[in-house]
């Protein structure tokens, strides 16, 4: 089930509002069991089979954890349990997620033609395994206590807002809510605010900016140059943004709707000066946990220079590796970390004394060329791809399509430009307070919500990228 879909926003999300909020504030135990026989609901609904899954994943984090929390009780470290719960984790994601990938890449290597059957992706697994692992991870550093309800732990590992792209969610951040929360009218306001945004930001930009990368990677040859695979990945860039962000508004803004709150995950991330700043910005719940859990236990930047490259260049090839089972990933996530060590021992004393336009100019180019490696993940493409980027081959600068293509969504991509900046959302905000001027926000939220749902009855279907990972 989607959350631009209109079965989730004109019946499921309606009828769990309803039934969540009947029960009485004070009960907050039948208000878990709402949401989470709502969430085992929304994860089935597309892939029942795979509920199975979520409920073992469940079962074994919950009395892992337990089990941590008995050896410690006797003086133990816990490190036997916390071991196995990190084996089985990573045994089920990379069953799940890798076989195939491994399977492909063994058969290449060896020339041989090992017959296997291909697995669907359980949707969001690679986001709820996280969860789980920083749960076992929290438990085991004595920072957090094991949860003694199956209930409240079942709930936060499948919580239905963020269970299928997001954000990471830490248990701790969200250990008293699971106990102890209200919420009052302001609350659910500036959720029902932030999730029509994030519905926007979907059904109204990233669609269109998906269909116009589309469309410029299904040209013929002879209609693609130099600029018009720029605007393509322009338009994928954008695309990415605005769909991924879009999920996360709606996520906290459906987390806020009952109760929860919720970390940001972006920070106007194409506003960065550089790709350190970036990743400070972009997907900010993934960069956190893989601080956080590998590279600071690898020893950060507390080691010598070369074992400091070598555990940048682990974090970055592992944080590829969890986006898609395929090379094209592995490269991605590589391509940053060699970026980001060539930032901090070659780059950094010299980019302080560039002008701030060509240190922005830089990092968006940068992040592009990066998209190109995320977005095509066959070689031969990319490199195709690439050769008409960088002028190898195609038309030198532009042709009819590429001036047809500026013609038509130029207006759209200025649009996604200007919305992917504090600016416009600054001003909203100064609408919303200004005494008297408030009713120019409502005008605005309704028109974002019907323009959307309208784009949706007209069959705009497009599921989110993030969902694949």
């Amino acid at each position: 089930m989607l959350f631009s879909s209109i079965l989730f926003l004109l019946y499921f999300l309606p009828a769990t509002l309803a039934i969540y909020y009947l029960v009485p504030r004070k009960n907050i135990e039948a208000r878990n069991l709402v949401l989470l026989a709502a969430s085992l609901l929304f994860y089935s609904w597309g892939e029942p089979v795979y509920i199975v899954l979520m409920i073992y994943s469940a079962f074994l984090n919950y009395y892992s954890a337990l089990q941590i929390g008995r050896a410690q009780e006797k003086g133990r470290s816990g490190k036997g349990s916390m071991l196995f719960a990190l084996f089985m984790n990573l045994l089920v994601l990379g069953f799940f997620k890798y076989f195939g990938f491994l399977m492909d890449t063994f058969n290449s290597l060896t020339g041989l033609h090992i017959h296997y059957t291909a697995l669907s992706l359980p949707i969001g697994i690679s986001f709820y395994t996280f969860q789980a692992l920083s749960y076992i991870f929290d438990v085991y550093r004595k920072n957090v206590g094991p949860q003694k309800s199956f209930l409240r732990f079942t709930l936060y590992l499948s919580l239905f807002p963020q269970l299928i792209a997001g954000p990471i969610v830490k248990y701790r951040d969200v250990e008293e809510q699971l106990s102890v929360r209200s919420t009052d009218w302001i609350d659910f306001g500036e959720g029902t605010k932030r999730f029509v945004f994030g519905l926007g930001k979907k059904v109204l930009l990233a669609n269109n900016f998906g269909a116009l990368y589309a469309a410029i990677g299904a040209l013929p040859d002879s209609d693609v140059s130099v600029v018009t695979y720029w605007i393509g990945i322009g338009a994928y860039t954008l695309q990415i943004y605005f769909d991924f962000s879009g999920y996360s508004d709606m996520a906290i803004g459906l987390g806020r709707m009952f109760g929860f709150e919720f970390s940001e995950n972006f920070n106007y991330p194409y506003i960065s000066d550089s790709i350190t700043e970036f990743w400070r910005r972009w997907h900010i719940s993934l960069s956190t946990w893989f601080r956080e859990y590998v590279y600071i236990p690898l020893g950060g930047n507390r080691v010598t220079v070369p074992r400091h490259i070598l555990n940048l260049l682990i974090v970055w090839s592992l944080t590829g590796l969890w986006h898609g089972a395929s090379w094209n990933f592995v490269l991605w996530g590589t391509y940053y970390g060699v970026l980001l060590i060539i930032e901090k021992y070659v780059l950094h004393p010299y980019m302080e004394k560039w002008p701030g336009w060509v240190r922005h100019l830089y990092t968006l180019v940068i992040v592009m060329i990066g998209w190109t490696f995320f977005s095509i993940t066959d070689f031969g493409a990319m490199k195709k791809y690439f050769a008409v980027m960088l002028g190898v081959s195609g038309h030198a600068f532009a042709n009819m399509k590429t001036l047809y293509l500026l013609r038509t969504h130029g207006i759209l991509l200025a649009l996604g430009m200007c919305l992917s900046t504090p600016a416009p959302m600054r001003w909203f905000r100064e609408r919303l307070e200004k005494e008297g001027h408030e009713w120019q926000g409502i005008v605005l939220l309704m028109l974002i919500l019907i323009l959307s749902i309208a784009y949706l009855v007209f069959g705009s279907y497009n599921p989110f990228l993030y969902f694949r990972f």
